[in-house]
């Protein structure tokens, strides 16, 4: 898999809706081409101790930012006929289609893969946390929860389970 967009979400609150800030790394021909970071006023607006724990973002943050759908609006031709990367699908693409809903717009259909699935399929390691995988795949992660770096280490892992193991590997096969 050589062309891809590794995404990346954080959230304000418990609910999926509340993306505060967007990562996306496009790879074509396995090689990055473009990055894409955004902080996103959240809907519903508010945070939670424990989600400013884990990023370090609050509403001083994203205010004034631009709401999910202008965001959108700057990346969605980017991701076009490319499959969506994240290290933990279920979290990633239940955001974005959140998201998508809390805004009334019509989801296009992504394609998503799993870079977590994949690593536990392929990697002995003592866990499968996106730092510890990043680190085996030759990722420095240094900036675990920015949503660009996440995403950066994803495009990195998927490269190299890719190269190691084969498309398929991503793919579950």
């Amino acid at each position: 898999m050589k062309d891809f967009a590794a995404i990346d979400f954080e959230t304000a609150n418990g609910r999926r809706s509340s993306v505060c800030s967007v990562g996306i790394v496009i790879v074509r021909d396995g090689e990055i081409v473009d990055r894409f970071y955004s902080l996103i006023r959240p809907r519903p607006n508010y945070y939670t101790e424990w989600t400013t724990e884990i990023h370090g973002l609050t509403r001083i943050d994203t205010d004034f930012e631009p709401s999910f759908p202008e965001v959108w609006a700057q990346v969605a031709h980017k991701l076009e006929g490319l499959p969506l990367v994240a290290h933990n699908k279920p979290f990633d693409e239940g955001c974005l289609k959140a998201v998508f809903e809390e805004f009334g717009m019509e989801y296009p259909g992504y394609q998503f893969y799993c870079t977590l699935a994949a690593s536990r399929r392929m990697l002995k390691l003592p866990n499968h946390q996106l730092h510890t995988v990043s680190a085996a795949c030759g990722y420095d992660l240094t900036d675990h929860h920015h949503a660009l770096a996440d995403a950066e280490a994803c495009s990195s892992v998927c490269l190299y389970i890719c190269r190691e193991f084969g498309d398929d590997a991503m793919f579950g096969k």
